[in-house]
């Protein structure tokens, strides 16, 4: 038997069983069920739910409400819903990007965003991304997506700690300071770029997309060479225009 094996041996996985069971149970009653609550619909011994309760709680999966009168879902609970998503673009969608991808001589990508991720909902066919979501998540300081995202945070803290922020090349941002400051030039300029940050001979310019409220739902990228920059650019109304009009799609 390996580690592993005794590792969940015993009591352990009926112990994650009933942690998932309160878990649904939570998320089945709402906010504001109480522990006794809990315990009663799951015919589970008071103990035993308050001490699944205080594990979830640490573990950030559900939250004592302010007024300490029950509990509700708490944030990571995003991150597992987020996951389960598959984005969808519609025909209409489809059309706007295959018109700009004519225009261009440049992979032209379009990303849906949750919470605190990014998805792909569009890769180009013939240009595809040179880093897959994961990557792209796992790095979000250091694409341009990514630092759309990070821009539209007031508490970067609610983000970055999922991460150890490291150069990936001699150009990337991981200083604090530095990505604060280029995070408020982003919210100026409008778009994000990525100039071999990510890979050394990588680049990417992204444009947001917005809901009717201003709400940042997804982003229109253009992929390319380094050495192509300043050609790249030269798209950004391109770009923009593109990204208006795919907003009501995507909204």
């Amino acid at each position: 038997m390996s580690a592993d094996d005794r590792a969940l041996s015993g009591r352990q996985p009926k112990a994650v069983t009933s942690a998932l069971r309160v878990l649904e149970e939570v998320a089945r009653a709402g906010s504001g069920v109480t522990a006794k609550d809990i315990a009663a619909r799951l015919s589970m011994p008071s103990a035993t739910t308050y001490r699944l309760l205080n594990i979830l709680v640490g573990e950030g999966y559900v939250v004592r409400l302010p007024d300490l009168s029950g509990f509700a879902l708490g944030q990571k609970i995003g991150i597992l819903v987020d996951a389960a998503v598959v984005p969808t673009v519609c025909a209409a969608a489809r059309e706007v990007l295959a018109e700009l991808r004519l225009s261009v001589r440049f992979g032209v990508h379009l990303f849906f965003y949750t919470n605190v991720a990014v998805r792909t909902a569009d890769a180009d066919p013939e240009y595809p991304p040179p880093e897959d979501e994961s990557f792209l998540n796992q790095h979000l300081y250091a694409c341009a997506v990514g630092k759309l995202l990070l821009a539209e945070k007031s508490e970067l803290e609610s983000v970055l700690p999922r991460w150890e922020p490291r150069a990936l090349t001699a150009r990337t941002i991981v200083a604090r300071s530095e990505l604060l400051a280029n995070l408020d030039l982003i919210r100026s300029q409008g778009f994000a770029t990525q100039l071999a940050e990510l890979r050394d001979a990588s680049a990417c310019v992204a444009f947001p997309v917005r809901s009717g409220t201003g709400a940042l739902v997804g982003s229109l990228a253009l992929s390319g060479h380094v050495d192509h920059e300043h050609l790249m650019l030269r798209h950004v109304p391109s770009l923009r225009e593109h990204a208006e009009r795919l907003a009501p799609l995507m909204a």
